[in-house]
């Protein structure tokens, strides 16, 4: 199968690339070499094209040929603040409408898209007396008081957290989320129209190598290795309780190789979970990772920021059901491999060709 990977030089983006050349795929990357998300080595693979996803003209002729994409540009992480939001809208949300319509130029019918699970907000939550309830943001006196678990939209009970599914409301609370939220409602309208089927797998906590580091769009497992190394302490916002699936990259490049062998229903966008299976606090984390660099042992500081959610757990089953996944790497083996793993450090771009949407 040839395949074209957006983002195809980033962090996941490099991972599924290496998985698919292994199983006998050829590859075609696209990437903007974002300095935010790249190290400062030389150009990292002799099949990238840097470009822009925006660019119609070279999706053209990257797409000829092409049995499928596997859409992973986008700009990730929590960002800054709202002045961010035209950059998150114009890479996220412009760039995908515009693959999407050199895809259907092209004819290509094969979609599986890097999606999140940051478009459900807050996972499930149930209450004794109203079931299964969708809580609203966390009011900030709460959080100020130290009260961080969400409470019942009815009767402001204590909710126990489970496990979410894909069937869940999408309900995004920052605007990466919001992004990642219109990507999916893009592409089903993308295939409604065309016929064509595609994948969106929604990543959970992704951690490995190739990671970037020391920017403000770093993964939380990423930060707390930065800090480790600079000798300090990692420090935990809340109470450090917040449960999430941390998934390590090379089974996330399992999941996507699956999707692209497996043939999506025709006309839809089919969502699934990719995790571990193997729920943690951000404290088992911080501490995982502090036992395995000898380094000081995590603080509690306390606040959040605004858009946090409080647990977000995944429900495996439907990965399993549909495209046979599971996670192969365990959190604890992944936790020692992590403390040693090489990680990308932000640069300035290297190159002169124009910079936009990439992994």
């Amino acid at each position: 199968m040839r395949i074209l990977i957006t983002g195809g030089a980033g962090f996941i983006g490099s991972h599924i690339a290496d998985r698919l050349r292994a199983g006998g795929h050829e590859v075609r990357l696209l990437d903007a070499l974002l300095p935010q998300a790249h190290g400062d080595g030389p150009v990292p693979d002799a099949d990238l094209v840097r470009g822009d996803v925006r660019d119609a003209g070279l999706l053209a002729t990257l797409l000829r040929g092409v049995d499928a994409v596997c859409h992973q540009a986008a700009m990730v992480g929590h960002g800054l603040d709202p002045s961010d939001a035209p950059d998150y809208a114009a890479h996220n949300d412009l760039g995908t409408a515009v693959l999407l319509a050199a895809m259907h130029a092209a004819g290509v019918r094969r979609l599986v898209l890097a999606g999140s699970m940051v478009v459900y907000g807050e996972g499930r939550y149930d209450c004794p007396e109203h079931g299964v309830v969708r809580p609203g943001p966390r009011a900030v006196a709460d959080l100020d008081a130290g009260r961080y678990e969400p409470r019942c939209p009815t009767c402001g009970r204590d909710l126990a957290a489970g496990l979410v599914d894909e069937d869940a409301p999408i309900d995004p609370r920052s605007t990466y989320a919001a992004t990642k939220a219109a990507q999916e409602f893009l592409v089903s309208a993308w295939a409604r129209q065309t016929g064509g089927g595609a994948w969106s797998l929604r990543y959970h906590n992704v951690y490995g190598p190739r990671m970037p580091r020391d920017t403000p769009y770093a993964g939380v497992a990423s930060i707390f290795r930065s800090a480790l190394e600079r000798g300090e302490a990692p420090r935990l916002l809340e109470d450090g309780r917040q449960r999430r699936d941390f998934v390590h990259v090379t089974d996330v490049a399992a999941a996507n190789a699956l999707a692209l062998a497996t043939d999506p229903p025709p006309g839809a966008l089919t969502a699934v979970n990719v995790c571990s299976g193997e729920p943690h606090t951000v404290g088992d984390l911080a501490a995982a990772l502090s036992a395995a660099t000898g380094g000081p042992e995590p603080v509690v500081v306390g606040g959040a920021r605004p858009g946090d959610v409080r647990h977000v757990v995944a429900d495996p089953a439907r990965a399993a059901d549909l495209l046979g996944y599971r996670a192969a790497t365990g959190f604890a083996e992944g936790m020692r491999r992590f403390a040693t793993d090489p990680l990308r450090a932000p640069v300035a771009p290297r190159l002169t060709t124009p910079s936009a949407a990439g992994g």
